[in-house]
This record gives structure tokens, sequence and C-alpha cells, in this order.
């Protein structure tokens, strides 16, 4: 656990962008920010305010808007603000030395949220839904991570959390009073009201099932000049000729796809046209065929014949995200050992549909990424959830066994009260620090 009278920093922003962003949290907020920005802001309301600062480092003042939230109406329940400026990495990081110096300090992963946690502004699902919506790889990822983190799964069970509390509390009121002839609740009641906590728990054991994989497809696009080994590289790739192949340039006019599958995963292929100029409506088509299929994408192999330079190849690396496979690596004299290298980032393959040098290695990888893709950002979150439901059900139709035989209350009492730990331990309102430390650290810097 960490120290929560401490002021916390980080900056908040991705590295490149054209605005940059501090974080700060902690209750000592105004007192490290008003020599910071030259003015005091003990007191101040919550607000957008326009401040200059000034920095050892540079001549001139550095214009910021510096976003106020006073405690306790903030996403900490401390004294929040932020920090809006230039995203130049090297005036950020001046800023958070200049903080630091004044007395805050360097914010752990997920440090932000972990306090919002504590405070009560959110419980356990919903702080993993922060993580969640960050590292969303696509819509349906977001949208399921948005929806947890504005209580779709916790809020239908507080519900249930309440109605067993009021049940625990009848049983153990009637154990109070066993010698008496007072029937508390009537069994059933009991049987009702645990079939009720029983039918919601699974539909949220469904909702979980359903979100754990993303509901779109991964999908690859060929693309290179015409007759780079496109059409070629695609039969290697599924095992079937079901591209047309011809050494004359232009041969494919309209994109063909196929959809690999390998166990519970799979990804979806698309040969597309080579990239040229149009000299009629045919080839136009084509070529917007092409391009619609690339925005489609999530990623995109770029073949060029081995021992050529990709001339073109820049410009859809910065409009998408793609590999370079190097076509025909059989044809070249060199030796084409290790098949794969990273230079700049750049994945790279070499490959020959031929001799079929590489063309497992790059399905495995293309898999591997289907994987990466079809798995949820949430799916930490989501496997913890499940393991907490699915006991909890054990324990609920466990005692639900036991009042239709009527058996001990003591027993009875026991499996509801272990049902709500359960609960408890999901939505936080019981937790250790292992496991504070297991969630929280996953975070990123600044969240």
């Amino acid at each position: 656990m960490t120290d929560l009278d401490d002021t916390i920093v980080a900056v908040a922003s991705t590295s490149g962008g054209w605005r940059g962003v501090i974080r700060l949290s902690g209750p000592q907020l105004a007192s490290i920010l008003s020599p910071f920005v030259g003015e005091p802001f003990e007191g101040r309301r919550r607000g957008i305010y326009a401040v200059s600062i000034h920095l050892d480092e540079y001549h001139s003042a550095l214009p910021a808007d510096l976003y106020w939230m006073p405690a306790p109406h903030s996403y900490t329940g401390q004294h929040c603000a932020e920090l809006h400026t230039t995203g130049s990495a090297p005036i950020l990081e001046s800023l958070v030395a200049r903080l630091l110096r004044l007395g805050a300090r360097a914010a752990g992963p997920g440090e932000f949220t972990l306090r919002a946690f504590l405070a009560g502004k959110k419980d356990l699902t919903q702080s993993e839904a922060v993580q969640a919506v960050v590292g969303a790889t696509n819509q349906d990822d977001l949208i399921n991570a948005l929806q947890q983190l504005s209580g779709g799964i916790s809020h239908p069970l507080q519900r249930v959390r309440d109605d067993l509390l009021n049940l625990l509390a009848d049983i153990e009121a009637a154990l109070d009073f066993s010698t008496e002839d007072i029937e508390f609740v009537p069994q059933r009641d009991i049987l009702l009201r645990l079939a009720s906590a029983l039918a919601h728990l699974k539909n949220v054991q469904r909702q979980l099932s359903q979100r754990s994989l993303s509901g779109q497809r991964f999908r690859v696009a060929l693309a290179g000049l015409p007759n780079a080994g496109k059409s070629t590289l695609f039969n290697a790739l599924i095992g079937q000729s079901l591209a047309l192949v011809s050494d004359v340039a232009g041969t494919t006019r309209d994109y063909l796809s196929h959809v690999l599958v390998r166990g519970d995963l799979s990804f979806e292929l698309i040969d597309t046209a080579g990239i040229q100029a149009t000299e009629n409506t045919i080839e136009e088509q084509a070529q917007t065929l092409r391009e619609n299929q690339y925005r489609q994408a999530n990623l995109i192999l770029w073949c060029v014949e081995f021992g050529q330079i990709p001339e073109t190849r820049l410009e859809y690396h910065l409009e998408h995200r793609s590999w370079t496979v190097y076509t025909k690596a059989d044809q070249s004299p060199q030796n084409v050992e290790g098949l794969m290298t990273t230079v700049e980032n750049w994945e790279r393959f070499l490959i020959s549909a031929k001799t079929l040098l590489g063309v497992n290695e790059l399905r495995d990888r293309l898999f591997a990424e289907a994987e990466r893709y079809q798995r949820s950002s949430l799916a930490p979150s989501l496997s913890r959830c499940q393991h907490h439901i699915d006991k909890s059900i054990e324990h609920l139709q466990q005692a639900h066994r036991l009042a239709v035989f009527d058996d001990a209350p003591e027993l009875l009492a026991l499996e509801i009260r272990l049902a709500l730990q359960e609960l408890g331990e999901m939505v936080g309102a019981i937790y250790t620090n292992d496991l504070l430390d297991r969630i929280f650290t996953r975070f990123c810097i600044g969240k």
C-alpha cells in the first residue's frame, strides 16, 4: 500500500502528441502548485486556470492550462490537478522534475486509480476497466470496457448482495431465537430468494463469458506492387490454390479472402490488387477495392521481392500497422538464415512460397497476433470476476440444497456468508494488499 499522504505526479499523456498532460493528486497539492505557478491555489474553486510557468532551463514563460479539482469531488477523492501544455518530452520532463523538487513524489503504476478505489470512488471491477479502456484494441473491446467502467458488472450485483445480506440477517436472527416459537423467514421465502440470487449471478456469468473474446475477427491484408508474390504467398499460407498466380503483373483485379482457423483462433487473410497507376475503369475499381481492404485491415503484410527496396512502403507504414515480407527469397543467392529481424520496430520476414521457407513461421506469428487481438483487454479482470462468480454460485447452490432438505440453519448461513465473501472480493469490498498489487501494477504510469 502506498502512502496516501504523499502528493503524486506523473505524465498522463502519450509520447509524441502535440499536447502534454501532467497529472497530480494529494492532500498537499495546493501548497506544491502555488510556487510552481506563482499564485496561491489553496481554497480555489474547481475550474480551469490559465497559468505561466517559469523554468530555469528556458528563458521565456511556458503557457499552460491548469485543471483544478479540489477534494472530495475529484477522481481520487483528494485534491487533483492536470497541467495541459506542449507535448515536448524535454519540457514535460523539466516540469515533472520541478514538481518533484517542490515536494511531489513520482506516481507508481495505477496509483491514481488505486487512490480512487481506496476513496470509494470506484469499485475494483471499475478500476480494472480503466486499464482495459487504455488497452482496448478494437471497438468491441472499448465498448465492453466502458460498460464495466460505468458499473455494468458491479451495479447489478449490488442488489444481489443487499438481498443476500438481508436474508443472512434473517437466518442469523432466527438462530439467536432458536428456542422461541418464532418463524423469522419461511422456508419457501428462503428458496425463492436464493433462486433469485442464483438467476442474477447466472446472467452475470453468461455476460462475462461473452465478453472474454472480441466479437471481431482479426483481418490481414496482403499489399505491394504488382507481381510481388502476394497471391503465391496467399495460397501458401492457406494451403490451397485459391488465388490465380501468373508472371503477368496485375493479374489480381478483385480481392480474395479466406479465413484460417486454429482451435478457437481465426483470422481473415485478404489478397488485394497490386498498387499501380490506373489506366481504365476496371483498374480504378480494383484500386478502390484495395484501399477499402487496407482501411478495414488490422495488419498489412507489405510484400516486396527479396533484394528490392520497398519504395512506397513508408507511406503505408505511417497510415497502417504493417510488416514487411520479402518474397521469392529462394531466387536470391544471399544467405537467408534467420527468418525474422526487427529494424526500427518494423517486422521483416524472409519468405519463399515455393520452398515454404518462413511460411509456417509467418502463419504462427499471424495466429499469435490474432490471439492478442481477440483476447479482450478486460481478460484479466473478467477471469478474476468469473472465478468469484463461479464460487459464489457454488455456495448458493449448496445453500439451496440445504434449504430444500431443511438442514441445519447454521450450515445454510455459512454458505450464504461464503457466497457474500466471494462477491465482496470481486468488487473490492474485501481485499488484500497482494490482490491490489497484482491488479494495479499492470497499469501504466499516470493512470
